[in-house]
């Protein structure tokens, strides 16, 4: 049996293809996308460490050689949405959490 807590953050509907959402999940900001073909959910820090401000659920969601990334609005690196690493800069990386979809809603396993 599983000791992992999820959260309830939204209805999945809320969530569409290529537009961020933000959540705040026991005190942090996330960033949750719906990308790529299978629609796959990804949920990441909100907070952009080059801008230093919670801006990453307003950028823009795409691919870089087949990785799903998001390219903040304001300095536009770009970062992972599976591993939360910045692609123009190896040495930063951002946090990424768990999130599934289950029976019509959007959860965030417990921190």
């Amino acid at each position: 049996m599983s000791n992992e807590t999820w959260i309830d953050i939204c209805d999945a509907g809320d969530i569409h293809a290529g537009v961020g959402v933000c959540a705040l999940h026991q005190g942090e900001q996330v960033a949750i996308f719906r990308s790529g073909c299978g629609q796959q959910l990804f949920a990441i820090g909100n907070y952009d460490p080059f801008g230093k401000a919670n801006v990453l659920s307003r950028g823009i969601t795409g691919s870089l050689q087949g990785e799903p990334v998001v390219a903040s609005p304001l300095y536009k690196q770009h970062f992972s949405l599976r591993d939360g690493s910045c692609i123009e800069d190896a040495s930063v990386a951002i946090p990424t959490y768990p999130v599934r979809e289950l029976e019509g809603r959007v959860q965030l396993q417990s921190l």
